[in-house]
């Protein structure tokens, strides 16, 4: 190998040791894979994408299956066209690959949702009345926010996965009869460490509790299988799937789901409507998704499931050898300090969130992007009560966070690891500024796409 690398702005420098690993295995492009983006130096260069968390790009295969949909675009369900047929048959059949995309059961339900968000609070509109719901404070706000009532148990947040099924096994004793709620998280959002879903679906079932697996971000990395796990219900969404056209899915049992009240009321969820009297809603899947369906949506989403279990050991190579060079290069960086949950040794996915002494979050974030061409996330990521928990003691109030993903090359992490070290050794080459409450560049010359807002 040569002892020197081309960094983004065409200059050549030394090779660190953290940067001698095997090559990446082939992973299923992605779109914009070869996007250049200006510098505000005048320059341009390939976009390194280290935001897959918030929303992945699309998969090639995702957009080619798009195009050739969308000529046969029309309603689904009650068209007696060709086409709605077409259509019909193409929402439907997501339905079977979702199912085994999530290994779930021959009987679970899928309900397509818009993300999982949308899924979530769709399963919390229909838990039975005085359900006892437990969540721990670690989770995306997806999964924190949407139970309400008086009777949700946060379960703070643990030091060690040991912990954490001592907790949900109290907090689960200690709830009153009736139904109970435990929500799990897959893999973090903020440090992308992987938690022990089937040991605490294993404590929620010996206290009669169901559980519902948030798999948004265990998903793009993992395969899932919810009925090996033993959990009840599974979400998850497209646009961190590499199928960003706005679906998602609520899988799992549908009792809860057929007893409660439509969750969208409107065209689709109703059998009949008549003058007077109750309306006869629909059961299955039609009785929450209600309106016309997202058919695009949710055929680009069963595509990237289809591509995504088709590649899933090359995707496991692909992602395993970028963290470790990764974690490796931000070792060397003077005063980076990694979060963690369960410690540096713990299984996780291609996310890592850290702060650097004395260096603002977004200020390096704004610089990575403008003199580097780098696109990573800071603030709290939608996970407020675990990142600032995570904080404590750092003297800051936010932090940086890296997310692999398909589109991620070994340049891309060189890049980020080398602009870094020179951000923390010599600062920002260009003067930012602070606008509503985010630093960008001073004086910014860059240009937007022409005819993109």
């Amino acid at each position: 190998m040569s002892s020197a690398v081309r960094s983004a702005t065409g200059e050549r420098t030394p090779t660190p040791a953290w940067s001698l690993v095997d090559s990446v295995p082939v992973v299923p492009a992605v779109v914009g894979s070869q996007l250049r983006v200006p510098l505000v130096t005048g320059r341009s260069v390939e976009y390194a994408n280290l935001d897959h968390g918030a929303s992945a790009p699309c998969l090639n295969a995702v957009r080619d299956a798009v195009n050739e949909l969308l000529p046969w675009y029309a309603s689904v369900h009650r068209g007696a066209g060709f086409a709605s047929q077409v259509c019909t048959r193409v929402y439907e059949g997501a339905r079977d690959v979702l199912r085994r995309f999530v290994g779930a059961r021959r009987t679970d339900s899928v309900i397509f949702t818009r993300n999982t968000t949308d899924a979530l609070n769709l399963l919390a509109a229909a838990l039975p009345a005085e359900t006892s719901v437990v969540v721990f404070d670690t989770e995306h706000h997806a999964a924190l926010l949407p139970w309400g009532g008086t009777r949700v148990r946060h379960l703070g947040i643990p030091a060690s996965p040991e912990e954490a099924v001592r907790l949900l096994d109290d907090a689960l004793a200690a709830c009153p009869e009736g139904p109970k709620l435990a929500v799990l998280t897959g893999a973090s959002n903020v440090t992308g460490e992987v938690w022990p879903v089937a040991e605490l679906a294993r404590v929620a079932r010996s206290h009669g509790a169901r559980t519902v697996l948030d798999a948004a971000q265990l998903a793009p990395h993992r395969p899932v299988r919810i009925a090996d796990l033993g959990v009840d219900h599974a979400v998850l969404s497209g646009h961190k799937l590499y199928a960003p056209f706005g679906a998602g899915a609520l899988i799992g049992r549908d009792d809860w789901l057929e007893q409660a009240p439509p969750y969208l009321a409107g065209g689709g969820a109703t059998r009949s409507v008549p003058d007077t009297g109750e309306i006869d809603w629909t059961s299955g899947p039609e009785r929450h998704e209600g309106g016309s369906p997202n058919t695009v949506g949710v055929h680009a989403l069963a595509t990237a499931c289809e591509a995504l279990a088709e590649h899933a050991e090359a995707i496991a190579g692909h992602e395993d050898q970028l963290l470790r060079r990764l974690r490796s290069g931000l070792a060397e960086v003077p005063g980076l300090r990694e979060l963690s949950l369960f410690g540096p040794e713990h299984d996780r996915v291609g996310v890592v969130s850290f702060t650097i002494d004395g260096q603002d979050p977004g200020l390096l974030a704004a610089a990575l992007s403008a003199e580097h061409g780098i696109g990573v996330r800071d603030g709290l990521f939608c996970a407020h009560r675990a990142v600032r928990h995570l904080l404590t003691g750092s003297g800051q109030q936010r932090a940086v966070r890296i997310s692999l993903g398909l589109g991620t090359t070994v340049e891309h992490v060189d890049r980020l690891v080398t602009a870094l070290r020179s951000l923390v050794a010599r600062g920002p080459r260009w003067r930012y500024e602070q606008q509503d409450g985010r630093w960008v560049p001073a004086d910014d010359p860059r240009e937007f796409p022409t005819g993109l807002a």
